[in-house]
């Protein structure tokens, strides 16, 4: 009896236990999550992936100007690499390059709309340094074209997509070298009966321009031979050589007017034994057309200068003429169309986080004679 109570005991303690441990425990009070913008992820947690909301970023693009043919150029070239590449852009420009506060308004605005970056054209560096800043301050990248941003704040522009001009006015010069007449009129010349080449340049302050003039001295003189050039006219491109054989007459006009630029020209084009004249930009082209008879005495059959081979540089609706004509012997234009196109890539790059390859991107430059400009794609570089 008593075996059996013990049984009866022992199985009753075991049905008592096996209850206890069925029931659920409590659970504890959870901590107060922290506010969303003081969590910190788990050391090891990866990153979230941004959102896809099917949001193009956007680049605001501010020329110096739109009415032109050659902003309108640089915008096509825009336009395509935006449509290549997936952002959206703005393209805007005042209505001549003297509007400065128009230009500066047009930058306020496209900043209001909070740009992943800006593509700038500055008229006036001084007037868009407020802007320049707030930018930087912002982790805005700014991409200078054309000419750029000069003497931005250091540190405020990504990278600059523009002609290298020094190598633009090389061209000009290995045309000249190239031309059958100038071949034969140089293998005549001699140290006692030296052959003239003239250039005309607009100014001696602008580093474009003294580019453009260097740029064409320094290719000449590689081609001809160091010894056989001497460069005169301008203490700046001033260089002697042992026995000349050219004589490279530089003449930098008092001003930059129209006037002063085509008295500068009939002074060369007055020089003995003149071979060859050349223009650094648009302006000193149009001083040799003004002095010229807008380029007809160039004439090969009958004109004035039918002996004097021409070139210029830039374009315009009468350069453009005297090429077509046959009166110059062709042109440089810069690369509107790449300008567009490399500011806006060279703002994806630097959205995208990429280290800028080099401070100035060059943009190309083209040679266009009477033949080039039957092809469309060097047509629409040479504004009128």
């Amino acid at each position: 009896m008593k075996k059996f109570l013990a049984i009866v005991l022992a199985g009753l303690m075991l049905i008592s236990i096996s209850a206890c441990g069925s029931k659920p425990a409590a659970e504890p009070t959870p901590a107060p999550a922290a506010p969303a913008d003081t969590a910190e992820p788990a050391p090891d947690a990866a990153a979230p992936a941004p959102a896809d909301n099917g949001e193009k970023p956007y680049i605001a693009v501010v020329s110096k100007g739109f009415q032109h043919q050659f902003w309108q150029v640089v915008k096509k070239g825009a336009d395509q690499a935006a449509a290549d590449l997936g952002v959206e852009i703005t393209f805007d420009g005042p209505p001549t390059e003297s509007d400065i506060a128009i230009q500066v308004d047009m930058l306020k605005s496209a900043m209001d709309k909070k740009p992943a970056a800006v593509c700038l054209a500055a008229l006036d560096t001084e007037s868009v340094k407020e802007q320049l800043q707030a930018c930087k301050d912002n982790g805005i990248p700014v991409v200078g074209f054309d000419s750029g941003v000069p003497n931005a704040p250091e540190g405020s522009i990504y990278a600059t997509a523009s002609t290298d001009n020094s190598a633009a006015a090389a061209i000009a010069a290995e045309q000249l070298y190239a031309d059958a007449g100038f071949q034969a009129k140089l293998a005549a010349a001699t140290p006692e009966a030296p052959i003239n080449v003239a250039v005309l340049s607009q100014d001696a302050t602008s580093d474009s321009i003294i580019s453009r003039t260097s740029g064409f001295i320094n290719k000449l003189v590689e081609l001809v031979g160091d010894d056989s050039v001497k460069v005169v006219g301008h203490d700046k491109y001033a260089k002697d050589a042992a026995s000349p054989k050219v004589i490279v007459n530089v003449n930098v006009p008092a001003t930059t007017s129209a006037a002063d630029q085509k008295t500068g020209a009939e002074a060369l084009l007055g020089l003995d034994n003149l071979v060859a004249i050349y223009g650094s930009n648009e302006n000193a082209a149009g001083g040799i057309l003004a002095a010229s008879n807008d380029g007809n005495d160039f004439n090969k059959d009958n004109g004035k200068f039918k002996d004097i081979i021409a070139i210029g540089f830039d374009a315009g609706k009468t350069q453009r003429v005297a090429v077509e004509n046959g009166w110059f012997l062709g042109s440089v234009t810069q690369d509107p169309y790449q300008i567009g196109y490399k500011a806006v890539s060279l703002a994806v790059d630097a959205i995208n986080g990429k280290p800028a390859a080099s401070p100035i991107v060059d943009t190309g430059a083209k040679w266009y004679n009477a033949e080039a400009l039957q092809d469309p794609s060097i047509s629409e570089l040479v504004y009128e």
